[in-house]
């Protein structure tokens, strides 16, 4: 399923992929390199500098989830409106 069809991260791996991250704020903050991090957390160097770039100008709450992406893109009255032009056939 694409992002698209409402597909996407669940709930529970939105929270693991948090945890990651904290944990890397962690390692950021007792000054460990970037290539070692990446290393054992098992993502790549890429994912770690955004990561600590986040961290720099956010601190730990630069790292946490912003929940899902799919926010609705229709508002309750447009959708009032379109459920009156359905229901119209």
């Amino acid at each position: 399923m694409r992002y698209s069809e409402g597909g996407g991260l669940t709930a529970e791996c939105r929270a693991f992929r948090e945890g990651i991250r904290l944990q890397a704020g962690q390692r950021f903050a007792a000054g460990e390199k970037t290539s070692v991090i990446a290393k054992d957390l098992r993502v790549s160097v890429r994912w770690v500098e955004r990561w600590r770039r986040a961290w720099r100008e956010g601190g730990m709450e630069g790292l946490r989830s912003a929940g899902p992406a799919n926010s609705p893109a229709v508002t309750d009255a447009q959708f009032t409106v379109l459920e009156m032009g359905l229901g119209k056939g």
